[in-house]
């Protein structure tokens, strides 16, 4: 079973290393990480780094492709023609596509959201819409067919460990499971906004918004809108071309 992580500059790491440790236990796993090239990217820490070991044209049949958000590069991700064109080829023969975090954003650019429910990090759910997806703020996994997106960064271990119980099944994931000792107990109970103090909340959407948008992230989030736009002003006018 041949195992997509996608990796991208600016990509946040715990997004694409936490389901990676559940997602490696699986029966035959061939664990890719794919990008542009082979070699280092810097995460968006700007300290760490992560390695593409295939490209996207080495890996044309992945069954499991994983894309992972980020803070301040998803809109750069969004914007990148190799990427999203490998997804939306890939994504016809995959036993699954999934996401975390802002990597729905990523699918969603793709066209492999369209008509289904979805979720991604708390502060931007409503995105979603813009991609004709149904925003499933409350849930940390929201399954679609064969399509499975999971909510801000630590849902990604959540999804790994669901991933492994649906394809390997319940016996094996508990066996991964306790092996790791994925057994969460936080120290404090504001993981999710229906649960965080008003100003913690205001206090962190604020943070994300000074982080994601620098110049060039606002120039990639404008190629993506006016690729939206044109198509669906495209599908308007051409519907039987659709």
């Amino acid at each position: 079973m041949q195992i997509a992580i996608v990796l991208y500059p600016g990509v946040t790491a715990l997004d694409a290393i936490g389901p990676y440790e559940f997602l490696r236990s699986l029966p035959g796993a061939e664990v890719r990480f794919v990008g542009a090239e082979p070699g280092p990217i810097v995460a968006d820490s700007g300290v760490l780094f992560l390695g593409v070991t295939h490209t996207y044209a080495e890996t044309p049949r992945p069954d499991i492709v994983l894309v992972p958000g980020s803070g301040p590069s998803t809109a750069s991700a969004m914007a990148d023609t190799e990427l999203i064109d490998w997804l939306r080829r890939v994504h016809e023969t995959t036993q699954w596509t999934t996401s975390v975090c802002t990597g729905a954003l990523i699918l969603g650019a793709a066209g492999i959201l369209t008509g289904k429910p979805a979720t991604t990090h708390w502060t931007v759910q409503r995105a979603l819409a813009a991609f004709g997806a149904e925003a499933r703020k409350n849930d940390r996994i929201v399954r679609a067919d064969k399509v499975a997106t999971a909510a801000g960064v630590s849902a990604g271990l959540d999804l790994g460990l669901w991933l492994v119980g649906e394809i390997a099944g319940r016996d094996h994931a508990e066996i991964v499971q306790l092996y790791i000792e994925y057994d969460p107990q936080p120290p404090f109970d504001a993981g999710h906004p229906s649960k965080a103090r008003k100003e913690i909340t205001d206090r962190a959407y604020r943070l994300s918004r000074k982080i994601a948008f620098t110049p060039s992230q606002l120039g990639a989030v404008a190629v993506v809108a006016w690729r939206q736009t044109l198509t669906a002003f495209r599908s308007r006018r051409n519907p039987a071309h659709d």
